[in-house]
């Protein structure tokens, strides 16, 4: 693609007409070269689209390199079309609005916000869906993981982590009660959000761990267990698949088409780090050693009893490695644990159409929580 970079100075000495629509331009450029798709016009969604987390990773290196503007990859719930993008650009070329960990995927409504840590992989653009179905008078929010925007190594250890998300959610909301959730290894750090949410004297009124585990309990995995959970993997990836007309198909495969392309530059990062070369780009690197240094933070964290009420959304059924009464939350959670059965197998409530029965769960329990506590 041939273009000619507009500097953040040449922003601020041109027309601002004809910057905008220079930006515009070399987005549409940007965007088509990525997605593969002819003509886009300014209005269209990059997720309606096709855009996916592993495809803004690459969105946003152009742009970075084209601008010189550095946006963090939750800037599309902001701006999900072109000429939203433009506009962000522009008002941006002069100096960033600056990294923040909590990201509003949806912002407005009148029910209490709804607090959302990151899985492994550390971006919040996982949670797309599940906030689309809660609807529009849900606010939520997601916490991204620090360390994306290539400035800081990421944090090491689940205490700092949840520390730093405290922090970010008490500015947003002082006081509580707390409406706090995560999936998989995001569901370890919001359990540690509430423990110091508590420890400051304020109420959590819910604690929803999706798919989520005492991950300590796992140190080692043989190598028979990471090749039969590979093979469970298939099998319940199938089992999913056939549990839906073909409509829910349709969009079940799309879902895991979008989930398997974002894995791939974590994959190739991977690689890169174990055999000390590759072709790995500098984002790929980037996202493996996050999602490394996640996984072993989960491992390396012991969970301690929890004096409020865990609400544990599981699947139909577990993998195998990873189903041992002592990994559950039962232990742990003094104020009791629900456990919230989905229609879904592993790798599955997030996708759709399986994450509508997640949001249906979701949105009961807070109704429960709001009513118990008088939230609102």
């Amino acid at each position: 693609m041939s273009s000619k970079p507009i500097s953040a100075a040449s922003m601020g000495q041109v027309g601002q007409t004809n910057v905008a629509n220079d930006v515009t331009g070399q987005l549409t450029q940007i965007w088509q070269e990525i997605l593969h798709i002819d003509s886009i016009t300014p209005d269209q969604n990059y997720f309606d689209l096709g855009g996916d987390s592993s495809l803004a990773v690459l969105l946003f290196a152009k742009i970075e390199a084209i601008f010189g503007v550095e946006l963090p990859l939750a800037t599309l719930f902001e701006a999900p079309t072109i000429g939203e993008l433009a506009r962000v650009l522009h008002r941006d070329a002069a100096s960033t609005s600056g990294w923040s960990p909590l990201v509003a995927i949806q912002p407005s409504g009148s029910r209490p916000n709804f607090f959302c840590v990151h899985g492994a992989g550390g971006n919040v653009l996982i949670y797309r869906d599940l906030a689309l179905r809660l609807g529009p008078d849900q606010p939520f929010y997601g916490l991204q993981c620090p360390g994306l925007d290539g400035t800081c190594a990421p944090l090491t250890k689940i205490e700092d982590l949840a520390a730093l998300y405290v922090k970010e959610i008490r500015k947003k909301q002082p006081r509580g009660p707390y409406f706090l959730g995560g999936y998989c290894m995001g569901g370890t750090v919001a359990y540690e959000v509430a423990q110091q949410i508590q420890a400051q004297g304020e109420q959590v009124a819910l604690l929803a761990l999706f798919d989520t585990m005492d991950f300590s309990k796992f140190p080692h995995l043989s190598t028979w267990d990471t090749t039969y959970q590979s093979f469970q993997r298939i099998i319940f990836h199938a089992a999913n698949f056939l549990r839906l007309d073909w409509e829910g198909k349709a969009q079940f495969l799309k879902g895991k088409g979008k989930v398997f392309r974002s894995r791939i530059p974590v994959w190739r990062g991977m690689l890169a780090a174990k055999f000390s070369k590759g072709s790995a780009t500098e984002e790929s690197r980037l996202l493996a050693d996050i999602w490394l240094t996640n996984d072993r933070a989960c491992v390396n964290y012991f969970p301690k009893p929890y004096a409020g009420k865990v609400t544990d959304f599981r699947p139909v059924k577990q993998y195998r490695v990873f189903d041992k009464p002592d990994a559950k939350w039962d232990q742990f959670a003094k104020g009791g644990q629900e456990v919230i059965v989905l229609p879904t197998y592993p790798a599955g409530m997030l996708v759709e159409p399986f994450v509508g029965h997640l949001a249906v769960a979701l949105q009961k329990s807070m109704d429960e929580a709001i009513r118990k506590n008088g939230a609102r």
